[in-house]
């Protein structure tokens, strides 16, 4: 590493891109040269982004080959076949180019943080059917800070880890008043 100007120092090669998410060390230049064998990706940059204090999740920023635009949802699954689970981002932002430092390195502190993250709905989106159901996503959906959300999401791929998961089950058992075991969430 070495000194820069302000005083803070900067480690060169691969250890920056190393971050820890739900106890897992993750290289995000491992997710990002994956995600640039897509067909459709010119150019990728994956940061680990909070919306809320602690909760903290994968971003993909994908810049798209000219006239192409991937749904999330190939992007997701791609990645699906080739990384762990807990290497596939829970966002995916499209952006036209990537920020750049002064270097020509890719900016990641100036990616933008996506909103409240709207994931795609597509034919597997099943909207909460009876009055329980309804009240269990609204809580999901408090919670992970996500809208909207599908009986067949699964809490995990959508960002939630075993912390978020007390913090759950402690809301529902105060909304339905019934004890639940934690273990019900898995």
């Amino acid at each position: 590493g070495h000194l820069r100007f302000d005083g803070s120092l900067e480690f060169a090669g691969r250890k920056d891109f190393q971050v820890k998410l739900r106890g897992y060390r993750i290289e995000l230049s491992e997710i990002e040269t994956t995600l640039g064998q897509h067909a459709a990706v010119k150019e990728t940059a994956v940061a680990l982004k909070e919306n809320e204090p602690g909760v903290k999740y994968l971003v993909a920023y994908v810049v798209p080959k000219p006239g192409l635009t991937p749904t999330h949802n190939e992007l997701r699954n791609f990645l699906r076949q080739k990384l762990p689970d807990y290497m596939v981002p829970t966002a995916f932002m499209l952006l036209d180019t990537l920020p750049l430092t002064p270097s020509g390195k890719v900016d990641r502190r100036a990616l933008p943080v996506p909103g409240p993250i709207k994931l795609e709905t597509e034919e597997t989106f099943v909207p909460p059917q009876d009055k329980l159901e309804i009240q269990l996503t609204k809580i999901w959906e408090k919670v992970l800070g996500i809208r909207p959300i599908g009986i067949h999401d699964n809490f995990f791929d959508l960002g939630g880890n075993s912390l978020l998961a007390v913090t759950l089950v402690d809301r529902i058992e105060k909304t339905l008043e019934k004890v639940l075991p934690v273990m019900t969430i898995f």
